[in-house]
């Protein structure tokens, strides 16, 4: 009788003997090794970036870039994401279209271009007197307007996701004096979006044109004012040389917020990991650029002021009253009109109501007693 032990060590060594002819009667070399060890590279994905801004425009086209190369070093080079400029792959104010049929898989821009096809698109942008950078990004973070852009874009096959803030703006250029609401009367400026919709009820006549014609435009007459950005954009666009007075607060955009817009289909193709990279590096991004814009706005401005002779001027109280006043009137007639703008517009307007009371008593109470006021 076989001891069960002793049968044990012996069906043991015959298997490993036999193991070992199988396998050429010894141990893996070092090479298979190797290539068992070593992972089939990834095949890297190619993506399209397309915006609405000009190469290499500050803050707006180099945050594009800045983006683009965060996702490639942040993926370790597996996906790869090209940029191209407005009009380089499409105009301008075709990106989000490129990139909702997929001949682009992101983009880089402003909402409110949009809402000749999405009404309720320019909320997600800025609206007059409404939320400031930090607000908006509170908002949409924290307080449900995330989801709310989501559904909006939904029917497009896109996801948006926030990267990128202006701050708040400048309320514009003019070649004359704003000194009460009478002057308004027959100005003719130019203000894209909810702005200008709110200074044609206030009574200015508002031209629509492209960016790229405005400098001429106003430099010639054609138009008695425009507005574009703040200080550090409107210094490289030479604003200053058209006109003389600079006027704040940019009541129309308080805190103009950019998009990363990515096709569904493309995103949803990619691992949860790199998904993750996307997501983080627009989040990243909407920080950069808020960060760029308060860094460099300031001496921007004493540039415009000191080396150019812009004159820096407030708006008069009675004007920004009377563009209150029209905001009211405006924004209730567009949200009036479209069931989405109104949910979206209520969630805002509920939001700032919420959030003015402890901005009042933080950064306004700190920047006035900073001040001194």
């Amino acid at each position: 009788m076989i001891n069960a032990k002793a049968f044990s060590k012996w069906m043991l060594a015959g298997i490993t003997a036999a193991s070992l002819v199988a396998c050429g009667g010894s141990e893996p070399s070092e090479n298979t090794q190797t290539q068992a060890a070593a992972p089939a590279k990834p095949e890297t994905i190619e993506w399209k970036m397309v915006t609405t801004w000009p190469k290499n425009f500050p803050a707006l086209g180099t945050g594009a870039e800045a983006l683009a190369e965060s996702i490639n070093a942040m993926s370790g080079g597996r996906i790869h994401v090209k940029v191209y400029a407005a009009g380089e792959l499409v105009p301008a104010l075709e990106a989000f279209d490129a990139v909702s049929r997929g001949t682009a898989q992101i983009s880089h821009g402003a909402s409110y271009y949009w809402k000749g096809k999405v009404p309720a698109a320019q909320f997600f942008t800025t609206v007059p007197f409404g939320l400031t950078a930090q607000e908006m990004n509170a908002w949409l973070s924290h307080g449900g307007g995330q989801a709310l852009w989501e559904e909006v874009y939904a029917p497009f096959n896109v996801i948006p996701m926030a990267s990128g803030n202006s701050g708040t703006q400048m309320g514009g250029w003019f070649n004359k004096e704003i000194n009460s609401v009478a002057d308004l009367d027959g100005l003719k400026m130019r203000m894209p979006g909810l702005g200008g919709e709110v200074l044609a009820d206030a009574g200015v006549t508002v031209v629509n044109m492209p960016g790229s014609e405005m400098f001429t435009a106003l430099q010639t007459g054609t138009i008695d004012a425009t507005e574009f950005v703040g200080p550090y954009n409107d210094l490289a666009f030479g604003l200053y040389k058209a006109a003389k007075f600079y006027y704040y607060p940019g009541w129309q955009e308080p805190g103009s917020a950019l998009e990363t817009v990515v096709n569904k289909d493309a995103f949803e193709a990619l691992p949860e990991d790199l998904q993750l990279i996307v997501r983080a590096a627009a989040r990243q991004t909407n920080a950069d650029i808020l960060d760029e814009f308060m860094a460099m706005n300031n001496s921007a401005l004493e540039t415009l002021i000191n080396e150019h002779g812009v004159v820096l001027k407030r708006f008069p109280d009675d004007v920004l009253a009377e563009f209150r006043a029209s905001t009211e009137t405006v924004m209730d007639k567009v949200a009036a009109n479209d069931p989405m703008s109104q949910k979206v517009y209520d969630s805002m307007k509920d939001f700032k109501l919420k959030v003015m009371k402890w901005s009042d008593i933080s950064e306004r109470a700190i920047i006035n007693a900073r001040a001194g006021d």
